[in-house]
């Protein structure tokens, strides 16, 4: 084995050491997908365990959504590896960068390729662009042309075996299963573009079918006895609320995010300062008009208010129909909004994070189970018992005895 194989290697098993006693120490992973150098740095600093350099992320940086990567607007592969060495490589020293592959390239020599991945410092690959968004007669017409998945799980293969960290986005529990024999060190379950902001996407699976999906491709993972990394990205998931409840209701081990990181902030962070410096000089009440002609332009998310309130305050006792007043809509109205997006009525939402939060608590505590209980937002103890039973399985002192 030459040097150079021997010192990717040794990169390889460095990275996932690290990741996995992360894992061991109850850390998340977070991957960042970023198009430009200064999302890369920023990532790096706020702890990114990962940084991603997808097309999608410089498509973003124009302005445009993440689905433009996937049009022949540009050589993707020619584009990653141009900014991905100038601008992120040159500035992320200690974080691994994953190279966001289109393996389905013809005119690609797939070996020698990698190669010149490798050489560039490039840590890993993920397939990306990836035909598991692509469905329907486009999707058949492209496999007959023999431009398939397929061919993203063999440059998976390829690269797992000259040494590479390799990464797998995955759509369903049959895709798991080929880029676990692959060798992927990292499974994420792709969820879909995502949603939130300006420019994400309006239809998405909800909440619980993203866990349901999730859970069907980890569930591929744990039978495998491979032991890989797993991930969650894009769709209904794109705010830190979100990825607890996938936290909570499935066995991933952490998040990667694009649009979440990159897009979203910035949407907020320039519209917001862009006001402000608008509104200088002004009466103060010319500032408040204009803050109130903004809301009335953009449709406020009733969803991420409840869920956000939720979070805040899930040890008190919370009426859907009090929040629907504070936010001037009907209940009614609120509540399917709130059925559509997560995927359960608001009443099984508060249950589940509420004994979400009693877990946590026992697992970090001996208090007795009535003021867990308590803490939680439960003062009668039976209904906390019989809503842990329900949704664990067994009686809150049965679960302490046998943990």
């Amino acid at each position: 084995m030459n040097k150079g194989i021997m010192m990717l290697t040794t990169t390889r098993e460095r990275i996932l050491d690290r990741l996995h006693k992360q894992i061991e120490n109850r850390e998340h992973i977070i991957g960042v997908a970023a198009g430009a150098g200064i999302s890369a740095k920023y990532a790096a600093k706020g702890g990114a365990d990962l940084i991603l350099a997808l097309n999608s992320g410089r498509f973003r940086q124009m302005g445009l959504g993440s689905i433009a990567g996937l049009m022949p607007y540009a050589n993707c592969n020619d584009m990653v590896m141009e900014f991905g060495t100038r601008e992120i490589l040159s500035i992320v020293r200690d974080t691994p960068v994953i190279f966001g592959l289109c393996g389905t390239d013809p005119c690609l020599d797939l070996p020698s390729y990698l190669e010149s991945v490798r050489q560039s410092g490039f840590a890993g690959i993920i397939n990306y662009p990836t035909l598991g968004l692509i469905d329907g007669k486009f999707r058949e017409a492209l496999e007959e042309e023999g431009m398939s998945y397929l061919q993203e799980v063999e440059a998976v293969r390829l690269a797992h075996g000259s040494g590479m960290f390799t990464m797998a986005f995955v759509f369903n529990a049959e895709q798991a299963g080929f880029m676990l024999e692959a060798g992927a060190d990292v499974i994420c379950a792709h969820l879909g573009v995502t949603a939130g902001g300006q420019m994400g996407t309006k239809k998405v699976f909800s909440l619980e079918k993203g866990a349901d999906i999730a859970r069907q491709i980890f569930a591929v993972c744990d039978k495998s006895g491979r032991k890989p990394i797993k991930l969650v990205y894009g769709g209904p998931v794109h705010t830190p609320i979100d990825v607890q409840y996938m936290y909570d209701n499935t066995s991933v081990m952490g998040y990667v995010g694009g649009s979440s990181f990159e897009r979203i902030p910035t949407e907020e962070a320039i519209v917001e300062t862009t006001h402000r410096f608008k509104a200088t000089g002004h009466l103060e009440q010319d500032k408040q008009l204009m803050d109130k002609l903004s809301r009335l332009e953009e449709p406020y998310d009733y969803v991420a208010y409840v869920k956000e309130y939720v979070t805040e305050n899930y040890m008190n006792n919370i009426s859907l129909t009090e929040l629907a007043d504070r936010i001037h809509v009907s209940r009614t109205h609120l509540s399917a909004l709130f059925n559509k997006e997560v995927g359960c009525s608001f009443p099984e939402y508060m249950a589940k994070y509420r004994i979400h939060k009693a877990l946590d608590i026992m697992k970090h505590s001996k208090l007795p189970m009535s003021r867990i209980a308590e803490l939680v937002g439960y003062p009668d103890y039976v209904h906390f018992s019989k809503t842990f039973k329900k949704y664990v399985g067994v009686s809150p002192q049965t679960y302490r005895q046998q943990t």
